[in-house]
């Protein structure tokens, strides 16, 4: 039997569990597929927006999966310095694919960045997506005016979320604690704020036409601003994605497709670079302050001199992720991703027997859902060609036997669906269809897992 241990059940994880299982060149392959977290699915449950309900179907997809007899998922297991080292995974599996993603948001790196109400969008989007290392103070949205700086999905999303009306929020399955307090928030205004123009921003046009359709909501760009844009006459030249994006920013400007008159209001900024987060002396967010920028004939953006404030009580940075440091294996910190040759870890250049990676902490976070399929062949690719020499290698009979007598136990697959079920009682004693649970005590109770600190050693 030949054994793989696959860390991270997102979507590069499971396509990664899919394709090994999937082919017939290496016979009884049996896949393990290992998360930190009790519940699987990694981004598709905890990265997607709740109102999202068409991409949060492609759990089905990774469910059917999990559920083959080949495939075991093994939850709560921690791997790095405060869990199963990567040295240890060696000794109980023949292989190890790492498809851990990019866990750290990318910084500002301006003045005011760690003010009460300055909060990167990946922590928003954990708090409303149920997360249980989340942050849990509700975010400061007591005040009417914020401000979302960065020009792509995660933007789009957290810019929706703030002003979505709860009663639309409420069939689908955020938490009641993010429910009940975008419920009660002031936020009216919020400005999203790019450095250089529609025509090289990066969120899909789907995305970015569903601010349009927000009901009470008006959108508002400021034609000014879309005419420093270069492709703004001439938008032929563009990818096809960017000119429709430039097309429907353009109907904005014209005062087309506004939504209906208001109870708040998305305004889109463009040629604006933040230079500080400003706060009042008490600590709390204020506003931002930005640099009017312009293009610099290169693709890029320079500064003018001129600058403006932005008033604001909560600022949500949404400028991309990074891959973070996984003790016990390579990193490149310029790239923030696992050195690799098609999957396959280099350790001072050179493959390391048994070693892989899938997704983002191979490839940088890039691409979508979808980009993870063919990133996922490739390094199963690679392992199932290793095959033969890594299967002289003895490792445990049962994994699972030895995770336990070193002291942890694993959440299974039959403790996720008594997850799904207790989900499904807490939506019903609320009157709403399955409601997230978002602690990590409350997960291992419906679990039926002993609670025990998150980052216990297990060798």
């Amino acid at each position: 039997m030949f054994r793989v241990a696959v860390v991270g059940s997102g979507p590069s994880g499971v396509y990664t569990a899919q394709a090994l299982i999937g082919q017939s060149t290496v016979p009884d392959v049996r896949v393990d597929v290992l998360d930190r977290l009790p519940c699987p699915y990694g981004l598709v449950r905890y990265g997607v927006a709740p109102d999202h309900e068409k991409i949060k179907s492609l759990q089905g997809n990774l469910r059917t999966v999990l559920e083959d007899e080949r495939v075991r998922f093994l939850g709560d297991v921690e791997v790095g310095a405060h869990g199963l080292t990567p040295a240890r995974l060696l000794e109980l599996y023949h292989a190890v694919v790492y498809c851990v993603g990019a866990a750290r948001d990318r910084r500002l790196g301006v003045p005011g960045e760690e003010l009460r109400g300055s909060y990167s969008a990946t922590e928003f989007v954990s708090w409303y997506s149920a997360h249980p290392d989340a942050v849990q103070d509700g975010f400061g949205l007591d005040r009417p005016g914020a401000v979302v700086i960065g020009a792509g999905n995660v933007a789009v999303d957290v810019t929706r979320l703030l002003v979505r009306r709860p009663e639309e929020l409420r069939p689908t399955d955020i938490p009641q604690g993010a429910l009940s307090a975008l419920a009660a928030s002031g936020v009216r205004d919020v400005h999203m704020v790019a450095r250089r123009g529609p025509g090289q921003a990066r969120f899909t046009t789907k995305e970015l036409r569903e601010l349009g359709t927000l009901p009470d909501t008006r959108v508002l760009v400021d034609r000014t601003e879309l005419a420093l844009d270069p492709a703004y006459d001439d938008p032929s030249g563009l990818p096809a994605v960017n000119r429709r994006n430039l097309d429907v920013v353009r109907s904005w400007s014209a005062g087309a497709a506004l939504g209906a008159p208001t109870t708040r209001s998305v305004r889109l900024r463009f040629f604006l670079r933040p230079v500080e987060i400003l706060g009042d002396a008490d600590g709390r967010v204020v506003g931002v302050r930005f640099e009017r920028t312009e293009p610099d004939g290169t693709g890029g953006v320079r500064g003018t001199g001129r600058y403006e404030e932005i008033p604001a009580g909560l600022v949500l940075r949404a400028v991309g992720y990074r891959g973070v440091p996984l003790s016990g294996l390579p990193f490149d910190p310029a790239h923030g991703t696992i050195p690799h040759a098609a999957g396959r870890v280099l350790r001072d250049g050179t493959p390391s027997p048994g070693e892989y990676v899938a997704g983002w902490i191979k490839r940088g976070p890039t691409g979508v859902i979808g980009t993870n399929r063919p990133c996922a062949k490739e390094t199963a690719a690679s392992l199932l060609a290793d095959a033969a020499g890594l299967t002289d290698r003895d490792v445990a009979p049962d994994p699972l036997v030895a995770l336990r007598a070193l002291g942890h136990e694993p959440v299974p697959w039959t403790g996720w669906l008594m997850i799904e079920r207790a989900e499904a009682a807490l939506g019903g004693s609320l009157g709403r269809g399955p409601v997230k649970i978002p602690d990590w005590a409350a997960l291992r109770g419906a679990a039926r897992v002993p609670s025990a600190p998150a980052g216990r050693p297990i060798g």
